[in-house]
């Protein structure tokens, strides 16, 4: 029984609906029983030591912070600091959504808690100013995804537990492809609404009283990214201590603002404890799995075939972004990560990428296959606030898919770029 034999149990059960977490290690199991004289009480004990690990403690941290912010009211204040900067502009309200993304996604870590958080109220602002909702659906999908690549980053964490890398040199490795993406997706609305594509009315300039009442409404959000890239920045602490920290000034503004109840605040702990164990389960289910596609040696067959194709570092990576983007039209996120990652590392270590330059470019483009058709999770989350129908919200999310793949073309063969921010602090 062949390895391929375990992606084709895994693919038949995904296909008949099994969950993720369960697929995995019934495919694992499977395959032990089958072919292996190995017990079955390995995949147990895989899964368990596969999740001790501290940089893991810092994706429920950073999943609660988010949530606390959006019980807190965040959301609107900072939508409505990013309409005084932005309503003004060719483009309006959009322009709006896609700022307020930048800005929140230093707050959470999950492009979900970005989409449903920040999305209720900008889908709503733009269908009030007689945008069509599922283009203000389409820009907030979009944009939500810029959240998990500026720190910080729950994909970014399982990333570098995976890779063994720094968590710290990851987040300051995705600042600046983040305001890249904010900034080709602007440049994108700019467009659409400069050749009438859109309609997207223009708002008065904010006046600099205006302007500095919502700085100081929203400036409690606005320290919360501070706190965490200075920490960063300057080493003081972990991004698990940090994650810790972001919590409890999540807590504290949102008692003094006087907008986070004790009711809140058990939601939040309830909906963290929900989601951050979903993710969890499927990083257990997948560990025992990758450890059988290693033993098996298929990443060391994968990167022997490939390099066969090529030895051009750029050819690979063109090829990785491929087969990524492809397995993002039908798997969920956090199992492609889990079960491509380790396989393609030794490809980049073959050829000398370096390894937070391909976490980035990895992590991109999971994340814009989270809004592609048919199982983008960030689509069905839009199209129930929106209330507008998957057809009508993929043709409106083509612009930013252009967006999208032109801020991975940059990310993907400019590494120079990407690592600025780490080898400037001299990682």
């Amino acid at each position: 029984m062949s390895v391929a034999s375990l992606f084709f149990i895994f693919a038949g059960l995904v296909v008949i609906e099994v969950p993720i977490a369960f697929a995995l290690i019934a495919a694992t199991m499977t395959f032990l029983t089958i072919a292996s004289p190995l017990p079955l009480t390995i995949v147990a004990q895989r899964m368990v030591s596969g999740l001790d690990s501290f940089p893991l403690l810092a994706m429920p941290l950073f999943i609660l912070a988010g949530n606390l912010m959006n019980r807190a009211g965040l959301a609107s204040r900072i939508f409505a600091f990013a309409l005084s900067l932005l309503g003004h502009i060719r483009g309006s309200l959009a322009h709006v959504n896609i700022g307020s993304s930048i800005i929140f996604a230093g707050m959470s870590g999950v492009a979900q808690a970005d989409a449903a958080g920040l999305g209720t109220v900008e889908v709503r602002a733009m269908r009030k100013a007689g945008f069509d909702p599922a283009f203000a659906a389409a820009v907030t999908a979009a944009s939500s995804i810029i959240g998990p690549i500026i720190p910080p980053s729950v994909i970014m964490v399982i990333y570098a537990v995976i890779a063994q890398v720094s968590v710290s040199d990851l987040f300051l490795a995705g600042i600046l492809p983040g305001l890249l993406m904010g900034g080709f997706m602007m440049l994108m609305v700019w467009v659409l609404a400069v050749t009438g594509r859109i309609h997207a009315p223009v708002r008065p300039r904010a006046t600099a009283r205006e302007i500095g009442r919502t700085f100081m409404a929203a400036l409690p959000s606005l320290l919360a990214p501070v706190i965490l890239i200075a920490g960063l920045l300057s080493g003081a602490a972990t991004p698990t201590e940090l994650g810790a920290l972001t919590v409890v000034y999540a807590i504290g503004v949102g008692f003094v603002q006087g907008e986070l109840t004790l009711e809140g605040l058990r939601r939040s702990v309830i909906e963290t404890g929900v989601t951050a164990g979903v993710l969890i389960f499927i990083i257990a289910a997948a560990i025992p799995f990758g450890w059988v596609v290693s033993i098996n040696n298929l990443p060391a067959q994968l990167a022997t075939t490939l390099l066969g194709l090529s030895n051009d570092p750029n050819v690979i990576l063109l090829l990785v972004n491929l087969i990524l983007l492809v397995a993002g039209l039908v798997m969920e996120t956090t199992a492609i990560l889990l079960i491509a990652v380790p396989a393609l590392l030794p490809l980049a270590l073959a050829l000398n990428i370096d390894l937070v330059h391909f976490g980035v470019v990895v992590v991109l483009n999971l994340l814009i296959g989270a809004t592609t058709p048919p199982f983008g999770v960030l689509l069905f989350i839009m199209m129930d606030i929106a209330k507008v129908s998957l057809g009508r919200l993929v043709i409106a999310m083509l612009p930013f898919y252009v967006a999208l793949l032109g801020a991975l073309l940059v990310v993907t063969f400019w590494p120079s770029f990407v690592l600025f921010l780490p080898n400037l602090l001299g990682r």
